[in-house]
């Protein structure tokens, strides 16, 4: 009998308590704010404006650039399966060969590679582009990076193994 009573207590406190407060936590990260239909809001832009959760993250792209808009402030990067548009404004940061470029720089047939930010109407706004090859900076940082990856990997491989290497003699 003291069993099922414990369970009984046990199930009302955990649908009475716990599962409200989930659905309070995850519902705070999920709706959206009061002043989000804000007209200052709707003018920021996407670098500025904070979502529920904290700042937008921008997304890495790369790839070759297909077709340029001039007009539009726009390029097109092809994919395997999609493409896609990404708009240029007056804070994205343009390089070529580690130096400053501008839109007339951006051509079709070049490398390019850099970051965006995922607009609520659904286009892209790209924070970052870097035209042309990686360079010698940039391979050198790539390199220092996956050394000190491989050197922290090694340390943690030996500490892993809590198995004795020799084996016990009979």
């Amino acid at each position: 009998m003291k069993h099922k009573n414990f369970l009984i207590i046990s199930a009302f406190f955990t649908i009475v308590v716990i599962f409200p407060l989930h659905a309070e936590a995850g519902g705070k990260k999920a709706s959206p704010s009061p002043d989000a239909g804000s007209s200052a809001d709707a003018a920021a832009s996407p670098a500025t404006t904070s979502t529920a959760g904290g700042k937008m993250r921008a997304t890495p792209f790369r790839g070759m650039v297909a077709a340029v808009d001039e007009k539009a402030k726009t390029f097109t990067i092809a994919g395997k399966e999609n493409s896609h548009v990404l708009k240029i404004t007056d804070k994205t940061i343009i390089t070529k060969g580690g130096q400053p470029a501008t839109m007339k720089d951006v051509v079709a047939n070049e490398e390019v590679r850099g970051s965006y930010y995922k607009i609520s109407d659904g286009s892209m706004e790209a924070k970052i582009v870097k035209l042309g090859p990686l360079t010698d900076a940039e391979k050198a940082e790539k390199e220092a990076r996956r050394a000190k990856r491989e050197e922290k990997k090694a340390a943690i491989s030996p500490a892993v193994s809590t198995s004795p290497s020799v084996s016990p003699s009979t």
